[in-house]
C-alpha cells in the first residue's frame, strides 16, 4: 500500500476568507470614572474617533473595548459612516482627517482624533 502524499488543507485554509476592513468615524460620549484622565472638574467628554473594522458594529465594539482598558467610561457611541459614505453625503474631508483614517486602517486600530471635556454650567438660573 502506498501512502497518499497529497497535502491536506490546513485549518487556516478552511477558515472564512478575511473581509475587507474599513474605517468608521465615531463620536463617543464618556461619563466619569476614577483614573480616566479627564480634567478634575469635567463631567464627561466627547471623543472623535476613527476605528477600523469589517463593519460599523465591529468598529464600535473595538472602540468601546479600547476605551474601557484605558479606564474610560463610554456611555454612547454614534457612528457617522466610512470615508466613502461621508463623501457621498457631500462632506469635505481634509487631508489631516484622511491621514488619521489611513493610519487607523493601516494599524487596524482606534485613533482618538479629538477630545472635548464637558463641564457643568457655572450659573444655575
Amino acid at each position: 500500500m502506498s501512502k497518499d502524499n497529497t497535502p491536506k488543507p490546513s485549518k487556516d485554509a478552511a477558515a472564512k476568507p478575511k473581509r475587507a476592513q474599513d474605517v468608521y468615524t465615531l463620536v463617543v460620549e464618556l461619563g466619569r470614572r476614577e483614573g480616566d484622565g479627564l480634567p478634575a472638574s469635567a463631567t464627561g467628554a466627547g471623543l472623535l474617533c476613527y476605528a477600523s473594522g469589517v463593519d460599523e458594529a465591529e468598529a464600535v465594539r473595538e472602540t468601546v473595548a479600547v476605551l474601557k482598558t484605558a479606564d474610560m467610561n463610554p456611555l454612547e457611541v454614534t457612528g457617522y459612516g466610512t470615508l466613502t459614505e461621508r463623501e457621498a453625503q457631500g462632506l469635505e474631508i481634509d487631508e489631516e482627517e484622511r491621514s488619521l483614517m489611513m493610519r487607523a486602517l493601516e494599524e487596524n486600530s482606534v485613533i482618538v482624533a479629538q477630545m472635548t471635556p464637558y463641564f457643568a454650567e457655572d450659573d444655575e438660573t
